[in-house]
């Protein structure tokens, strides 16, 4: 358990941004378009080189995964990381409103 309490914390300090959340809509709205960081950065109406500090600490907790075409990197999400991610977030909101009981008892 205590594995999975530092990889949330890990997951709700990276999304914690409003930059790298609007990130992760656009890349998920894409609906597998892959988008650059110019594109990105257009988008958001921020520096590239904003996007790219944003776009390292989604790539650190593995939500995003770069693909090269020639000079560019396209982004999309993980989508397996993205299942984990709500797989934990399910887990943590069936033991805030599921109470504890003898038979299932609460780790």
């Amino acid at each position: 358990m205590e594995n999975i309490v530092k990889d949330m914390a890990e997951v709700f300090k990276a999304l914690g941004d409003p930059t790298r959340l609007q990130l992760v809509w656009l890349l998920n709205l894409g609906g597998g378009d892959n988008l650059c960081v110019v594109d990105l950065a257009e988008k958001l109406g921020v520096s590239q080189p904003a996007v790219s500090q944003h776009i390292k600490i989604l790539k650190s907790i593995k939500l995003v995964e770069p693909e090269r075409k020639g000079y560019r990197v396209y982004y999309r999400i993980n989508t397996e990381m993205l299942n984990a991610i709500k797989t934990n977030i399910d887990s943590l909101f069936k033991m805030a409103f599921e109470p504890c009981s003898d038979s299932d008892p609460c780790d």
